[in-house]
C-alpha cells in the first residue's frame, strides 16, 4: 500500500478525484493538509474519513509538526492540489523527488508566483495563446520550477474566456493527475 498525504487550499476538486479514484486502489490517502479553515477541501475529507491537518504559516514554515506528522503518517509522496504556499526546506529536503505539483498551464509559461486559479487563465486568454493545459512537475524550492513529469495540451478557442478555458484545463487535470500519480508511485 502506498500513501499520500494532499495539500490544499480550496474547493478541492482534485482532492476529490483523488480520493475517488485512489477507493479500491492500492494507494491510500493518509492526511489532507490544509492552510485555509474554510476551504471546501476539508468538508470533502470529513466526509471520506480522512484525516486533515490546519495550519498556518508559523506552524508550517518555523518548525517541524508538519513534516513529523507527514514522517509518523509514512507518507511515500506529497500532491498539491491547488496549494498555495511555497513548501519549506525541511519538507522538501526530508521527501526529495517526493512532492509533486500539477499546474493549470503550460509550464514554464505563465507559472511563478500568484500564477493560480482563473490569474493562469486570464493571462493565457490575453496573451492570445493558442493552446494552453497542465504540467505536473516535482517540486523545488522555486515556485513552479521543478523538473516536469507530464504536459497535456487542450486548444484554447478565439471565444474562450479565462472560466471556459478553467473548464476545459480541469477536465485534464482531473483525467491525468491520478494516473501519473499511480505511475509515479509503481515506478
Amino acid at each position: 500500500m502506498k500513501k499520500i498525504a494532499i495539500f490544499a487550499s480550496g474547493e478541492g476538486t482534485n482532492a476529490q478525484r483523488l480520493i475517488d479514484y485512489c477507493k479500491g486502489s492500492e494507494i491510500k490517502i493518509m492526511l489532507i493538509v490544509c492552510n485555509n479553515p474554510t476551504a471546501n477541501v476539508l468538508n470533502r475529507a470529513r466526509k471520506n474519513n480522512i484525516p486533515s491537518l490546519l495550519i498556518d504559516k508559523e506552524m508550517f514554515n518555523n518548525g517541524d509538526s508538519v513534516l513529523k506528522k507527514l514522517q509518523d503518517s509514512k507518507i511515500d509522496l506529497i500532491v498539491l492540489a491547488g496549494f498555495l504556499w511555497k513548501i519549506p526546506n525541511n519538507i522538501l529536503r526530508s521527501f526529495p523527488n517526493k512532492i509533486i505539483n500539477i499546474h493549470p498551464a503550460l509550464l514554464p509559461k505563465f507559472g511563478g508566483k500568484g500564477m493560480y486559479g482563473i490569474n493562469v487563465h486570464q493571462a493565457v486568454v490575453e496573451a492570445g495563446e493558442k493552446q494552453s493545459g497542465i504540467t505536473i512537475h516535482y517540486v523545488n524550492e522555486n515556485y513552479d520550477e521543478g523538473e516536469m513529469i507530464l504536459q497535456k495540451k487542450c486548444d484554447v478557442a478565439k471565444e474562450d474566456t479565462a472560466e471556459m478555458l478553467a473548464q476545459k484545463v480541469l477536465q485534464l487535470e482531473h483525467e491525468w493527475y491520478p494516473k501519473t500519480i499511480e505511475l509515479i508511485l509503481k515506478s
